[in-house]
């Protein structure tokens, strides 16, 4: 029997003129838009970095080409967030689902307990796999909002003997944000993966910071740790080596072989953050794109966003439709126009645009045109 031909993937809508691709808006919430003059450089040096004539993938991570990619990618990141040397920087691999683990596991020490602050499922991730190692109190839960507003900290329960307190300062699936940043005598940890490099951000406020790189830094497949030095080596004898932060630190994030072009394009991220005017100058757009888009759903009676306005999203802005019965319609034509990945989580549905900052504010622009026309057409 004659097997049936494979079905070739629909492709993207793009126009060409003169063989030049236009690009579509991406809003996915991860891995997300790349800076295309990041991208742009990557590929003119894919073949044959700096006259080496080879990949930078290709590379050896000892080598002296890599050593100096690697060098100089921490440096810009310790400019771009003005992080001193009390702090380690960690370029690592497992994303932030494997700090959920590792934090714990090298933080909690004797006292086998911690805080933790429940705003939505990467929260919920945090909790259940801390649990694994201590125990862990729920300080405060915004579970009986439906995570639609971040609990103020004069609600919160810390406990007196609590390792840390973990938080998640933005939840990606439900678009909620804090707009502060907890006070507490104990090291403070934040899974920054969704913010990170979108503002300023007072790094001396934290014992630890982690961040997926697949939103703001860079590719997936590494993770970026911050961590006050005074917290390495708490990790007890049974905590394996590849999940020990000092073991990490001491080997310059290069105990084992690194995602080595990963880190290569997170540093041609914070390179591209720099020229672009660096963290204020990224803050002033973002508010700015969060802002138009956010206005444009409460205005529109046809849109609407689950969460209270002092906590929403700079990142990732969710949103339904007043007919869900139109979703499919929506996202169907939005692909038709070049903006893709509208569709929410699918733990909770509806639509979600993320706008990170290598979404450019033409995106949100298009976006928000797009809306309009399509609730004058079917509301």
């Amino acid at each position: 029997m004659t097997p049936r031909p494979r079905r070739l993937p629909r492709p993207i809508p793009t126009t060409r003129t003169a063989d030049i691709m236009t690009r579509v808006h991406n809003f996915c919430a991860g891995p997300a838009a790349l800076p295309e003059e990041v991208l742009k450089q990557a590929a003119s040096e894919m073949l044959d970095y700096h006259g080496r004539g080879l990949s930078v993938m290709e590379m050896s991570h000892r080598s002296e080409e890599f050593v100096a990619i690697a060098e100089t990618a921490e440096r810009d990141l310790r400019e771009l967030l003005n992080i001193s040397d009390d702090y380690a920087v960690l370029f690592l691999q497992g994303g932030a689902s494997q700090q959920f683990a590792m934090v714990p596991m090298n933080l909690m020490g004797e006292k086998r307990k911690a805080d933790y602050i429940n705003t939505g499922q990467w929260s919920i991730k945090a909790i259940k796999e801390a649990r694994r190692y201590g125990t862990v109190n729920v300080a405060a839960s915004s579970e009986d909002t439906a995570f639609s507003t971040v609990p103020p900290q004069n609600t919160w329960a810390l406990s007196d003997d609590a390792a840390y307190v973990h938080y998640t300062p933005n939840e990606t699936i439900g678009g909620l944000e804090y707009s502060f940043v907890p006070e507490t005598d104990k090291p403070l940890v934040a899974d920054l993966s969704s913010t990170i490099l979108s503002r300023p951000l007072d790094v001396s406020r934290y014992g630890l910071i982690y961040a997926g790189a697949q939103k703001n830094i860079g590719p997936a497949g590494i993770t970026v740790v911050i961590v006050r030095r005074d917290l390495i080596g708490r990790a007890g004898e049974q905590v394996p080596a590849m999940l020990d932060y000092r073991i990490h630190a001491e080997n310059g994030s290069m105990y084992n072989t690194p995602p080595t072009y990963a880190w290569y394009l997170a540093g041609l991220v914070f390179k591209w953050l720099k020229a672009q005017g660096g963290l204020t100058h990224m803050a002033t757009i973002n508010r700015r794109k969060a802002e138009k888009l956010y206005h444009y759903i409460d205005e529109s009676g046809f849109y609407s966003n689950p969460v209270e306005r002092h906590s929403r999203s700079w990142m990732n802005v969710p949103f339904v439709l007043a007919d869900d019965s139109l979703d499919k319609t929506f996202l169907k034509g939005a692909e038709g126009a070049g903006l893709l990945n509208l569709a929410g989580h699918r733990s909770v549905g509806g639509m979600r645009a993320s706008i990170y900052n290598a979404v450019p504010e033409a995106a949100v622009d298009a976006l928000i045109n797009y809306m309009k026309d399509f609730a004058q057409r079917h509301g």
